[in-house]
């Protein structure tokens, strides 16, 4: 995979209340990732950009809710998360500190 693809597979990390339990107690992070990254590519992104090493990837997709605004329906679009398990001892720190 080469540099610039390497950058735009990672879109943001996930926070809510369920990803800070799993990075907690399961040394696991999420991601949201563009919709045609594959595992091996995911892989390959977080090992190289945050200097761990990953176990495993599980991804998924979650589909976009029906929202409406007064009389205007609309959709949101669909987007993929990714499940990055990372080895024992390794730790990705987003906040830069201690």
């Amino acid at each position: 995979m080469n540099q610039e693809r390497m950058y735009q597979v990672l879109l943001a990390p996930h926070v809510s209340e369920k990803t800070t339990i799993l990075a907690d107690s399961g040394n696991q992070v999420i991601f949201r990732v563009l919709k045609d990254a594959t595992r091996a590519e995911i892989k390959q992104a977080v090992e190289k950009l945050f200097d761990v090493k990953v176990r495993k990837v599980q991804t998924t997709v979650v589909k976009g809710k029906a929202k409406s605004f007064g009389r205007i329906r609309g959709r949101r679009s669909d987007w993929k998360k990714a499940y990055v398990a990372l080895e024992p001892g390794q730790d990705i720190d987003f906040l830069g500190g201690e």
